[in-house]
């Protein structure tokens, strides 16, 4: 029988793995009959058993980094880094569990006790994607699991080995393998799962599209619980600074960290005019000397491929499309390999262009819009529906202020990339990248639920107002 789902190296074509998709019911159902027991484990249990996963993580440290660089082409220190996520992941995900969602007494009337204690939801779906197939959905199973709930994951059916290969390590370290359920598939998989009424949340992570459509459909099932992180169109400013090389650096950073395949990416380059003509050339440069190679290259290449062909395919389209409309092309976009999806970073002036498309090119392409002051600038990098991430490169502490207390965007910087985000914060934004509930530092947030208990050992009540008074006379001897 062929097999359902089949995953190729990015860089190579070559066939990595292959498999049959997944039973949504049966996998929902093993899950459903866990997680009782795993959630009256004691919250110690559970984070010895998370930290022994950190054990075993850095056993398969490089075998679990060789095997994201092939499955998503993106460079080996790259994969490095995500997996040094993965294992910071748990002490992060502890504290982040005993500040937010620990147990707390208050005192109340009587001499009683108020209690504020945390339960799991139970069911947990997380829909993960391809670009960091490991440390993002990790980012929600393990506070998920720390707070007490099972989880079915869903890798993207573009880096299936990788979410096999996660779950084998939560297995491996002791987390029951009823609980911790793998679902490979497709796009129908992720939404039967998404919709299947034993699930009691669904912790997403990918295209705004997909994401608005979960949040659709469960619009009238305030039950379920939705963490949806969807992306951005996200905005770097630069404005006058002395250092213009440091700029130019931190907005290569920001386009094309990951060949541009972050939610984080910054897609528009807002630039004052009157440093645009030092600064493009800067960031030109700076762009041409990016090693754009496979995974395992000698020198290490700076950006790998995209993910498959179709991606650079419509890469390059749109590239075409904004050049077509206005766009000035400063960097075009090459395709260096036939029949592979390598991209060279591309940059494009889109001052001009009387409607620029608001929506998350998911790749190293970079707009340019030129600007005079600093309140259009503000006002072109909230000229999106998007609201994930912004930089400022320069400019005052003043106009850092304005900026900060202006601009839409759940992660603000400052002479920083748009890129990066630290996961002892939270990690979340507005408008259509995400629906209020932060991941990261806040994840613990959407894992489990307050539960409020007024407690006393021994019975006490009295009623004192409101009452007949008693009738003596009618009371027999």
């Amino acid at each position: 029988m062929p097999a359902d789902l089949l995953s190729h190296e990015p860089a190579t074509g070559t066939l990595l793995w292959q498999g049959q998709a997944g039973d949504v019911d049966q996998e929902v159902d093993r899950a459903t009959r866990a997680w009782p027991k795993w959630a009256a484990q004691p919250i110690a249990y559970r984070i010895e058993t998370l930290r022994r996963f950190v054990n075993v993580v850095r056993r398969h440290e490089e075998a679990l980094a060789d095997l994201i660089a092939r499955e998503t082409g993106k460079p080996l220190w790259d994969a490095r880094n995500e997996v040094a996520a993965v294992i910071g992941k748990v002490d992060i995900s502890v504290a982040a569990y005993s500040e937010r969602t620990g147990q707390r007494r208050l005192e109340a009337n009587l001499g009683a006790r108020q209690s504020v204690r945390h339960k799991p939801h139970g069911v947990m779906a997380v829909l993960g994607p391809y670009n960091s197939p490991a440390h993002l959905p990790n980012g929600h199973i393990i506070p998920a699991l720390l707070a007490g709930n099972a989880v079915v994951f869903k890798p993207s059916e573009k880096t299936p080995a990788v979410g096999e290969m996660l779950v084998g390590l939560y297995h491996e370290a002791g987390v029951p393998a009823e609980a911790m359920r793998l679902l490979q598939g497709g796009p129908e998989i992720g939404k039967a799962l998404a919709v299947h009424p034993n699930v009691n949340g669904i912790l997403f992570t990918g295209s705004a599209q997909t994401g608005i459509t979960i949040n659709r459909q469960f619009a009238g099932q305030p039950a379920k619980i939705l963490a949806l992180e969807m992306g951005g169109n996200n905005p770097i400013i630069v404005w006058e600074t002395p250092e213009l090389h440091a700029a130019a650096t931190i907005v290569v950073q920001s386009a094309f960290m990951t060949s541009g395949q972050r939610c984080t990416a910054a897609s528009r380059l807002i630039v004052k005019d009157s440093i645009a003509d030092k600064l493009i050339p800067e960031v030109k440069k700076l762009a041409d000397r990016l090693i754009v190679d496979h995974p395992h290259a000698d020198p290490a290449p700076y950006m790998g491929p995209v993910i498959d062909n179709q991606t650079a395919d419509g890469l390059t389209e749109s590239f075409l499309y904004l050049m077509s409309n206005g766009g000035k092309p400063i960097k075009h976009m090459v395709r260096p390999q036939k029949g592979l999806p390598f991209l060279s970073p591309a940059i494009i002036d889109v001052t001009a262009m009387k409607e620029r498309p608001d929506v998350e090119l998911f790749g190293p392409l970079l707009q340019v819009i030129r600007v005079s002051d600093f309140d259009t600038a503000i006002e072109e990098a909230n000229n999106t529906r998007y609201g994930l991430s912004a930089s400022l490169i320069g400019g005052s502490p003043e106009q850092y202020n304005q900026f900060w207390s202006n601009v839409r965007a759940g992660l603000v910087n400052w002479n920083r990339p748009t890129t990066g985000a630290a996961s002892n914060a939270p990690f979340g934004g507005t408008g259509i990248s995400g629906n209020h509930r932060p991941s990261a530092y806040y994840a613990a947030d959407y894992c489990a639920y307050p539960v409020v208990s007024a407690e006393i050992e021994t019975p006490r009540a009295a009623i004192s107002l409101g009452l007949k008074d008693i009738d003596v006379s009618a009371m027999g001897d």
